[in-house]
């Protein structure tokens, strides 16, 4: 019964060891792709991050472009009461930003990994990039970002931005993908700067 409830939580035993090494691997991931966007388009350099849960749309503004993402939101790190809470459970997170939250619980439910079905738990914020790096690696994100919101940072997963230079046509982003749909007007969630 005890083993049954430590393996549930992720503590002792075999699943603690591969619940370990899946993070280990998700966090060289998640710094190989972080790099990449850092050297591809000043990934972490922005003036202002914007997040639409209307669409989903992560946009990142810089003083010469434009960068937006699909985006889902993972969960939320509580700096004044060191807790983490996933997006799955979180009531003021729209349901089409939850999907790869769920899709880690799942993943947790499967293999025995009790942090990814606790609703929320005492952590650090090294915890909750773990958790956001975990959901790139597992959820194949392109990376994963914190968005200050005052006392609490929103940890999420971004897809391939799409880079639009300022002054050029709209509709015609400088990298040659296809338009995105940026709509600045009314983020729903949160605006700040980057981390």
């Amino acid at each position: 019964m005890i083993g049954s409830l430590l393996a549930l939580f992720g503590c002792g035993g075999k699943p603690d060891a591969n619940f370990k090494a899946l993070l280990d691997k998700a966090k060289n991931d998640l710094q190989a792709k972080t790099a990449a966007h850092q050297a591809g388009w000043g990934f972490g350099k922005a003036t202002r991050w914007d997040l639409n849960q209307a669409d989903g749309l992560l946009i990142f503004t810089f003083p010469d472009k434009t960068v937006t993402c699909q985006a889902q939101i993972i969960g939320s790190f509580d700096k004044s009461k060191g807790t983490w809470l996933w997006g799955w459970d979180n009531p003021d997170i729209a349901p089409n930003l939850t999907t790869v939250s769920r899709q880690l619980r799942d993943y947790g439910k499967q293999h025995g990994f009790g942090k990814l079905t606790q609703a929320e738990w005492k952590g650090s914020e090294q915890d909750a990039w773990d958790m956001a790096g975990l959901a790139t690696l597992v959820c194949e994100a392109q990376g994963a970002y914190r968005g200050p919101a005052g006392d609490v940072y929103v940890f999420m997963t971004f897809g391939t931005p799409k880079i639009q230079k300022k002054g050029a046509e709209p509709g015609a982003p400088a990298d040659g993908s296809q338009p995105s749909r940026s709509d600045t007007n009314q983020p729903s969630s949160a605006a700040g700067s980057s981390r």
